[in-house]
């Protein structure tokens, strides 16, 4: 049977992605967010999934606003990097597990979850860079398998944090039933606090960002409370994509134990943040 081995949250801001692809790390701008990274990726190396299940939004590259599903999943064998404008970030193309993608999809519809399911897929920045943080130099190909999962986090309305937690749950049961052995690891990206528009544009709440990255391992029930009102007021229209942490939370065990975690201000106008706990097995 598959078992998760550990779950990362981190922040997907794209410029976090340009930074590695230029070399601009060790930039006096870049450094310090980037020796947070360095015990994670440390303990990420010597643990390697077979499969990362990585919860993202896509911003408008390959999901049009004509169509924007609540949840959705890729089944492909591969995904390509999509163009965002400025051409493709020269990383790897993404394997994808079919396989496990079509039992997530048959385990989710049945345990009341209406998916979209994506045979063709170009995933974005928020799924790409949160790769390169956990594999900074994947060389021509990354180190695991990955199934996408989408959240819209763009379009009200959005689903509620309860939502997304209760669809953790789902998934980290769907896991657990697939009938392979396989190492999983999952992925909840996005946030911390950030708007990138409006009257409050440049916002950062660095006291509900702290309060967050704690109460993700102990008290996730509590956040999964937050309405959808909580989230935008406190973390700014764009924050509200931590409630794809909810997911990557909702899918490991109740015991679990954080390994490390990293917060940052600002990386281009965003707190950034990653959190890695190691999944010690159980209910």
């Amino acid at each position: 049977m598959a078992e998760i081995i550990w779950g990362l949250a981190t922040s997907h801001v794209p410029s976090i992605g340009a930074a590695m692809d230029h070399g601009k790390t060790a930039d006096p701008y870049w450094k310090p967010l980037f020796d947070g990274y360095g015990p994670a990726r440390a303990w990420m190396a010597e643990r390697t999934p077979d499969v990362a299940v990585i919860i993202y939004n896509d911003h408008a590259n390959a999901v049009g606003l004509d169509l924007v599903p609540t949840f959705g999943i890729g089944t492909a064998a591969s995904y390509e990097v999509a163009d965002e404008g400025w051409g493709r970030r020269p990383v790897p193309h993404v394997t994808g597990s079919p396989e496990l993608s079509a039992h997530l999809v048959g385990e989710l519809v049945d345990a009341g979850f209406d998916l979209a399911t994506f045979h063709r897929l170009d995933v974005d920045h928020g799924l790409t860079v949160p790769l390169s943080v956990y594999c900074p130099d994947p060389g021509e190909s990354w180190p695991c398998a990955v199934v996408p999962v989408l959240v819209n986090v763009i379009q009200y309305p959005q689903p509620t944090a309860a939502r997304c937690y209760a669809l953790g749950r789902a998934l980290g049961a769907a896991i657990r039933s697939f009938p392979r052995d396989m190492k999983v690891a999952v992925f909840g990206t996005g946030g911390m606090s950030h708007q990138l528009a409006g009257a409050r544009a440049g916002l950062i709440n660095s006291a509900f960002d702290r309060m967050f990255l704690q109460s993700i391992e102990s008290e996730p029930e509590k956040l999964a409370a937050l309405t959808r009102e909580d989230y935008i007021r406190e973390a700014g229209t764009e924050g509200m994509e931590l409630i794809m942490w909810l997911v990557m939370r909702g899918a490991l065990s109740d015991r679990i134990a954080r390994v490390h975690d990293t917060y940052h201000v600002p990386a281009s106008n965003t707190a950034a943040a990653l959190a890695l706990f190691e999944d010690l097995g159980g209910s």
